[in-house]
């Protein structure tokens, strides 16, 4: 079987959700149907945390002085639900929510899908009662890979992941523009999220909005992407935005349940260049079995089939996960190295990576993640540039295949979630301007508030006049089809978010392409 979306996890969706999901995966009592690991023991578990930031490298740079403090991770995804090991004061800041769930209080920034949560585990978490020195601590503690660094969560997914790519574009900008609000230090962004776009990537709009970004000097970490699912459309290897070169793009690495990397090997599921002239990831980090922090009742925890590893934990593998731990890699090489451009830190992970003996370089690139070998190194200097993009391509062939859709109409051609036609080379004027959003004003129409309240961004209604005769395909919405609860995980494809498996077994060849 060729998995056929992109986060795939290994159960086939419906194409539509109930629209009070989201509440009664919040509020109903657990009720678990996956594998349930008894008395799980991280000390003996190689994709535990601790092992992975062991045989990474991330706990030499720990010792060493570098947990990725005063670093801050933009995360894209679908919100981050404040579980154990997230839940200390000021290790979350929660940028605009634009997803769909932003109309219903209760859902407001809160990780309903169960995503963004594991990857905010993987990259920064760290259990409140941890102090360093974080590598002494015993496997049990839970630690990502930069525990000192700090997470913005801007929320653009629902409960089954449904999001566009406009939304996503849109979080991208608002992270350009607001990256150094309030004390904010945002080097960072993860995107474990992609399309199968059909157009190249130099005039691709989330391609473009990217770049931006790392022209801003924020590293940009994004999934290579589930192969299976790319290879269903027209666009390369890598789905986007991975597939634009000047960006990091990662691949996934098996530990294949060792602690050693000389028998490590990319797993099927992970994008690789179809030939020698596409694009291939830049290196390969672990993306099987890890274990992850879960969030109760989501929809993810409430699948058949996956592990979940005691209370708080569970499994997760893809390019998702593989982005994640990435992006807490360059969390600690940023905090050495806090004027290190992107293009640098991308080169000094790649100068690192270690070459693996049974793979080819248009699989993993580079090769596999490996930190301590670069602890002492100095920072790469003389890259060559890359022609930047220059936008101004087709929305809709951005999304390649994958649509939202309500009640039977699909968002598609070149406009917005508000149904507001999207002129892409003006998009691209003002991204590249600096100014796309105007308080919380994008692309016309009002998204989001337009200041900050404590530690989260303010929200906004979406008043009947926001949607009334608003249309996506030939279909006007009334006022109250928008108002209160009544989004939540509507109709997603299923497409775009790189996770690959949450279940605890082993891939195979003849079941992943």
């Amino acid at each position: 079987m060729t998995p056929s979306f992109g986060w795939s996890l290994d159960y086939t969706p419906r194409r539509r959700v109930s629209v009070v999901l989201p509440i009664v995966l919040l509020t109903l009592a657990f009720a678990a149907t996956g594998v349930q690991a008894a008395g799980y023991d991280a000390a003996s578990d190689v994709n535990s945390m601790a092992s992975t930031t062991d045989y990474t490298g991330a706990q030499a740079w720990w010792a060493a002085g570098y947990t990725g403090q005063g670093i801050d991770v933009a995360l894209i995804d679908s919100g981050v639900s404040p579980v154990e090991g997230l839940n200390t004061p000021g290790k979350v800041v929660y940028g605009p929510d634009l997803s769909l769930e932003s109309q219903a209080p209760n859902l407001t920034n809160l990780d309903t899908f169960g995503h963004g949560t594991f990857m905010a585990g993987l990259i920064a978490g760290r259990d409140a009662e941890l102090t360093a020195p974080y590598e002494q601590a015993p496997a049990s503690a839970y630690r990502g890979m930069a525990p000192d660094a700090r997470i913005v969560s801007i929320k653009v997914a629902t409960a089954d992941g449904g999001t566009d790519v406009t939304q996503v574009i849109a979080a991208i900008d608002w992270v350009v523009q607001h990256r150094h609000d309030n004390g904010l230090n945002i080097r960072i962004l993860n995107l474990s999220y992609g399309t199968n776009s059909a157009q190249w990537y130099g005039v691709d709009p989330l391609a473009f909005a990217v770049e931006q970004a790392w022209d801003a000097g924020i590293i940009v970490v994004a999934a290579a992407g589930n192969s299976g699912y790319q290879a269903k459309g027209s666009s390369p290897a890598l789905a986007s935005p991975a597939f634009d070169k000047r960006i990091t793009a990662v691949g996934s690495s098996d530990s294949m349940g060792t602690a050693t990397l000389t028998d490590d090997t990319m797993p099927d599921f992970s994008a690789a260049a179809r030939t020698g002239s596409a694009r291939a990831p830049d290196f390969v980090a672990p993306g099987v079995h890890l274990q992850g922090l879960r969030v109760p009742n989501s929809y993810i925890d409430g699948l058949d089939g996956k592990t979940l590893l005691g209370d708080r934990f569970m499994r997760g593998s893809g390019t998702s996960e593989s982005a994640a731990i990435a992006s807490g890699a360059a969390a600690l090489i940023l905090s050495k190295y806090p004027n290190a451009t992107p293009d640098q830190v991308k080169r000094f992970i790649r100068n690192g990576a270690y070459d693996m003996p049974t793979q080819n370089s248009r699989q993993v690139g580079a090769g596999e993640l490996r930190l301590a070998p670069i602890l002492n190194a100095a920072l790469p200097t003389g890259i060559l540039p890359i022609a930047p993009a220059v936008g101004g391509g087709s929305i809709e062939l951005a999304r390649g295949t994958d649509h939202l859709t309500r009640d039977g109409v699909v968002l598609k051609g070149e406009r917005d979630i508000f149904g507001k036609t999207l002129n892409a080379d003006l998009l691209a004027i003002l991204e590249a301007a600096g100014n796309s959003w105007s308080g919380g004003t994008w692309n016309g129409s009002v998204w989001t508030g337009s200041s900050w309240s404590g530690n989260s961004w303010s929200g906004n209604s979406w008043s009947g006049n926001s949607w009334s005769g608003n249309s996506w395909s030939g279909n006007s919405w009334s006022g109250n089809s928008w108002s209160g609860n009544s989004w939540s995980g509507n109709s997603w494809s299923g497409n775009s978010w790189s996770g690959n498996s949450w279940s605890g077994n082993s891939w195979s060849t003849s079941t992943w392409s």
